[in-house]
């Protein structure tokens, strides 16, 4: 009896040391495909912080900045829009910007789902006409720049036919529960010489991390919540 259990207990130990070594194996291997996105906390300050406090991803994750993994002549880049426009960026780059407590990229990757394809097939084929668009500093849909969130948005609209692929939704500048304005935004739109645009349609990285049409495949680093 004593034998029998010894050995269902080294049964046991043997299907969870196979269990941890497959499941850290698939880890190492994983690699960025092109068509993902890779969302992220990103460090930016205040702004930052004002746009994490109301908005919110997928398992509550704050996310404040997203990019495109497209092919570049054969190489795997990120298309993004940041502050000097609409440009393609180094994978090891765009992963530097922030990490988090044990150095670890602060992205997660997720990915459109497989009946989707077709859709991202045509996004891939597409973004170069996006380059060298101006980055769009007033968060203003339709005006002819692009922040980040929003050249995703027109990217995969276009793919889509010309239909909304993800979903625009009304930006909030002000904390939550409160009729005031964050600082950092009346600053910034001030500087500007510009209103505030309370409640105009935009959409943010949180917003599309939540999407039913992606998946979270992977997660480099661990985020705010």
């Amino acid at each position: 009896m004593i034998k029998k259990r010894i050995v269902f207990s080294l049964i046991i130990i043997v299907a969870a040391l196979v269990f941890v070594y497959v499941v850290n194996n698939d880890k190492q291997n994983y690699q960025v495909q092109k068509g993902d996105f890779l969302f992220q906390d990103l460090d930016c300050g205040p702004t930052c912080d004002a746009i994490e406090a109301v908005t919110w991803g997928i398992d509550s994750a704050k996310f404040s900045h997203i990019g495109f993994v497209v092919d570049d002549n054969g190489e795997l880049k990120v298309l993004e829009a940041i502050s000097k426009g609409v440009v393609l960026t180094p994978i090891s780059d765009f992963l530097s910007r922030s990490a988090d407590d044990n150095g670890k990229p602060k992205v997660w990757v997720g990915r459109v789902k497989k009946e989707y394809d077709t859709i991202v097939k045509k996004a891939l084929s597409g973004y170069r006409k996006y380059l060298g668009y101006n980055y769009d500093d007033e968060f203003l849909y339709n005006n002819g720049k692009y922040y980040c969130s929003e050249l995703i948005y027109d990217i995969f609209k276009e793919a889509n036919n010309g239909l909304p692929f993800f979903e625009l939704e009304p930006m909030t500048f002000k904390p939550l529960n409160s009729n005031d304005y964050f600082p950092v935004w009346k600053d910034y739109y001030r500087k500007l010489k510009m209103p505030i645009p309370q409640d105009s349609l935009g959409i943010n990285p949180a917003g599309i991390s939540r999407s039913k049409k992606i998946e979270i495949v992977y997660k480099l680093g661990e985020v705010q919540k």
